[in-house]
């Protein structure tokens, strides 16, 4: 009997977790080991920003959801992972030794890398945790009460550009409902070359459609550009030219700020040799494994993937949901093929499908693959995104609290956009 642990349990681990389970069948040990005890639909954070969801609705209960299943959860942080010993090194002082590693702990959040950004301790919101959103919403119910100017956004280096779209729409849509909207100047900043970019490259016409969304609600932008620093009140921003020369400074008011950080690995395995790359993300082949420690697979967002191209403001590549499953679904039907004796030959899509919630409306698109030069590229906007998104919540968070291991994204997705025929195979 093997036993294979999950490091994380976030969207990567713990559809990770039931995925094996499910290819491996009950002849094998699985454990997951997390720092927290409850698994939350990161997606739905920036409707909990804005008091639109409660924390408490998006959260799933770890430990007796994986008990269904037979999988065993550990709920404590890693401190170091042994590659050479095969052991995983805990916060409580255990000790965890596995025969496959699957590391799926999504990113640290670096708001330290710029001075006064992110929560407990700077001067911006962060939608990239629930938790971090559940404060939010209180400093949100403050500022609804003093009116001020508003900058949302994504610093340099960030990789998630999404959800910045989204909360600065999902503002405005609030704004409006609560007819305070005349008294809320709003600038959206972005290290993206341009608006529509995504760290993609754009998809479809996302810079047609997010340009005229932006202007459509009177929201301001400044794109390649760098923040410098963050006081009480004042975001200071250098915008850049192409040749990297400061094309511009900015001074920013604000009353309320939310911008997305750069990411990068977790402490335990930062600087493990052959494991990650400069930024503590995982190494992975095409198969999602490890090229220097062959029993390691990596999933989700802690993976290293090469930006698209070189800016010159840095500009990381998303990791989506729908990919995020691909990259789970290969690495499952890879530790059973080892398993049973077989080369590993399941290669993850790749693929990006995206729901961007602006409140009212939003925009869906799809690239297959994700990098161009692509197969599909779609894009679309409309009431029925926020629809879509909505009726996916519900969706997901009912297959997760019932332990079901199925593709969530690829079927859900897929069937609400009505592009059955681009299903990928994985």
């Amino acid at each position: 009997m093997a036993h294979i642990v999950v490091l994380g349990a976030g969207l990567g681990g713990v559809p990770m977790a039931l995925e094996a389970r499910r290819e491996l069948g009950r002849d094998h040990k699985i454990t997951v080991v997390s720092d927290k005890d409850t698994f939350h639909f990161t997606p739905s954070n920036p409707w909990v920003a804005v008091n639109w969801r409660k924390a408490e609705q998006i959260k799933v209960d770890l430990a007796p959801m994986f008990a269904k299943k037979g999988i065993e959860f550990v709920h404590a942080a890693a401190t170091e992972v042994r590659p050479e010993a095969n052991q995983i090194a805990l916060e409580n002082g255990e000790t965890l030794t596995y025969d496959y590693l699957v590391i799926a702990t999504g990113p640290e959040l670096a708001f330290d890398e710029i001075e006064g950004l992110g929560p407990h301790g700077g001067f911006t919101q962060s939608v990239c945790h629930v938790d971090h959103a559940d404060d939010a919403s209180g400093v949100w119910d403050n500022f609804v009460e003093n009116p001020a100017p508003i900058v949302v956004g994504a610093v340099q280096g960030a990789s998630c550009f999404g959800p910045a779209y989204e909360f600065a729409m999902i503002l405005e849509t609030d704004l409006r409902k609560r007819k305070i909207r005349d008294q809320v100047p709003m600038t959206f900043v972005t290290s993206e070359p341009y608006i529509g970019h995504l760290g993609l490259d754009g998809v479809g016409d996302t810079k047609g459609l997010l340009e005229s969304e932006l202007r459509n609600r009177h929201i301001k932008w400044i794109t390649s550009a760098r923040v410098t620093k963050v006081e009480d009140g004042v975001m200071h921003v250098e915008e850049v030219n192409e040749d990297g020369t400061v094309k511009k400074t900015h001074e920013l008011p604000f009353g309320y700020s939310m911008m997305l950080p750069a990411f990068r690995g977790i402490p335990a395995v930062r600087g493990v040799e052959g494991l990650v790359n400069p930024r503590g993300f995982v190494l992975i082949d095409e198969h999602q494994r490890n090229p220097a420690h062959a029993n390691i697979f990596s999933v989700g967002v802690c993976v290293a993937i090469p930006p698209m191209d070189t800016y010159a403001v840095p500009v990381g590549v998303p990791k989506t949901g729908f990919m995020i499953e691909s990259m789970v679904m290969a690495a499952a039907r890879n530790i059973r093929d080892e398993l049973d004796g077989k080369e590993a030959r399941h290669v993850a899509t790749w693929n990006a499908v995206c729901l961007a919630d602006f409140g009212d409306g939003g925009v869906a698109f799809v690239a297959m693959p994700q990098i161009p030069p692509r197969n599909v590229n779609w894009s679309a906007e409309g009431g029925w995104v926020h629809l879509g998104k909505i009726a996916f919540e519900k969706y997901f968070l009912g297959k997760i609290r019932s332990g079901q291991a199925e593709p969530f994204y690829e079927r859900a997705l897929f069937e609400m956009m009505g592009v059955h025929k681009l299903k990928p195979d994985t």
